[in-house]
């Protein structure tokens, strides 16, 4: 999965990278990126010999995941539980695949309600242009009129 972050195959070996670098690959403070592992959404990120983070395959690959269901709109809770079924194995599959339909419903109805805001926004610009051609209409109408 580190394939993604670092754009190398995935083959070669790859080094770790800091929690510096991987914030501003994914544009999550660090702070954001403590708290996900703190709370289990990404597992421990491996440490270095003085202690400090040091992001490995694992590690973004999971935080590539966690950022893009987030941006989906999918809950903590329900991320929290992901993770939870998913290192419960295999026999999970099932609940974690409902889990993601679950959540792909909410959001594909919260897409239907932008869709409507935006339709609705849309008209109301549409009805400002209108009002605003005829005004111009009608003070060019009014400066014909004042021509002796």
């Amino acid at each position: 999965m580190l394939y993604f972050f670092l754009n190398k195959p995935a083959s070669k070996e790859v080094t770790a990278v800091t929690i510096a670098e991987v914030s501003r690959k994914y544009e999550l403070s660090p702070d954001t990126l403590r708290y996900y592992e703190r709370i289990g959404l990404i597992p421990p990120v491996p440490r270095t010999k003085g202690g400090f983070r040091d992001y490995n395959e694992e590690s973004c690959g999971w935080i590539e995941l966690m950022k893009c269901l987030r941006a989906a709109g999918v809950h903590i809770d329900a991320l929290i539980e992901y993770v939870k079924l998913f290192h419960q194995g295999s026999e999970t599959i099932e609940a974690r695949k409902a889990l993601l339909l679950e959540q792909r419903e909410l959001l594909a109805a919260r897409m239907e309600e932008m869709r409507q805001s935006l339709e609705r926004l849309d008209h109301k610009i549409a009805t400002y242009d209108q009002h605003f051609a005829e005004k111009e209409r009608q003070l060019r109408q009014a400066q014909t009129d004042e021509i002796p």
